[in-house]
């Protein structure tokens, strides 16, 4: 009698969510001038009772031109009602002639013994391109309420191969070292007579979180031409270390829906390598709504054991940033 052999189907994991609603407002939720729009990059911090969600806002421009500062919201772990608004910015801007002079935007911050420590994104202005962008590093005492600079420039800046904006830092720990995912620019299109930027997602690394060796490769391979990724936030889960992150065509992406900023997914064994895969990631833009047009800028946390997804709307968060639960898997 003849051996059969018996095929097992694997099943694919993969990311549903539900529960999908705008979180925080500025306009909505305070009426802080220098809160005037936009929650942008949202990044948690876990307390007893609440958590922390730092996020980068604006006031209304001047001649045009706008700055930005980063604040918090602290919702209750509960059910996520809004406590408090942070009643100033948590790092005032940069000096005149400094890399951060004009805004401070994503902040993303880490528990370090009794300190926070927080790593941002310092923009300045230009002629021939709007901006360039450094990362900077500041230190809080109280809790994570203010910050302060642990020097005047940055701590990871542009070198021969990555000659410029350096942003979206999201920092982690894994054993006794410091990770710090970004991106690095490639290169400015020009594109209806304005220049937009291209960037990928990299990585470095470091011992005391202050001396970082960038790791000098693209760990996310592209899947459109000229494709410019962002907010590269990293866990570790099952065994595997995951990324959600966002990416976008480089030019005509404000506003059409085929070119804007969309959710990618990729893992890893060893954070260096990184294999992509964005059907894991089943997050598309809703029917109607403040995320009608793009979602952008995931964040991902995990409390009372169910995972939440933070992440950006129209315009990149001009309206706030939403929140979303992962669906309770089935087998």
């Amino acid at each position: 009698m003849a051996e059969t052999t018996k095929t097992t189907k694997t099943t694919k994991t993969t990311y549903e969510w539900t529960n999908r609603r705008l979180l925080f407002s500025p306009e909505r939720d305070t009426d802080i001038d220098w809160m005037d729009a936009f929650a942008q990059a949202p990044s948690v911090l876990e307390r007893d009772t609440y958590l922390r969600i730092y996020f980068s806002c604006r006031p209304k421009p001047i001649d045009g031109r706008y700055v930005s500062y980063s604040a918090y919201v602290d919702v209750d772990k509960r059910d996520f009602s809004i406590l408090r608004v942070s009643e100033e910015p948590v790092l005032s801007l940069g000096e005149r002639g400094t890399f951060d002079e004009f805004g401070i935007y994503p902040f993303s911050a880490i528990d370090a013994g009794d300190e926070v420590h927080a790593y941002y994104g310092g923009w300045t202005r230009c002629t021939s391109v709007p901006f360039n962008v450094a990362i900077g590093k500041a230190v809080s005492q109280d809790g994570g309420k203010t910050f302060e600079r642990i020097g005047p420039g940055p701590v990871l800046s542009y070198t021969l191969d990555e000659p410029f904006v350096l942003s979206g830092p999201k920092i982690r720990r894994f054993g006794d070292m410091w990770y710090l995912f970004y991106i690095a620019g490639r290169e400015w299109l020009m594109h209806e007579g304005k220049p937009e930027p291209v960037y990928k997602i990299r990585l470095a690394t470091s011992a005391d979180g202050v001396n970082w060796v960038k790791q000098e490769r693209d760990l996310i391979e592209s899947i459109v031409p000229d494709e410019a990724q962002a907010s590269p936030d990293v866990f570790y889960e099952n065994g595997s270390y995951h990324m959600f992150f966002c990416y976008r065509d480089a030019t005509d992406y404000r506003k059409n829906p085929e070119r804007t900023y969309r959710l990618g997914y990729a893992s890893s064994p060893d954070l260096l390598n990184w294999t992509r895969d964005d059907d894991v990631m089943r997050f598309i833009r809703s029917d109607v709504g403040f995320d009608d047009e793009m979602v952008a800028y995931p964040h991902t946390f995990v409390v009372g054991g169910k995972r939440y997804l933070l992440y950006l709307g129209n315009e990149v968060g001009r309206a706030g940033f939403g929140i979303a639960e992962r669906k309770e898997e089935t087998t």
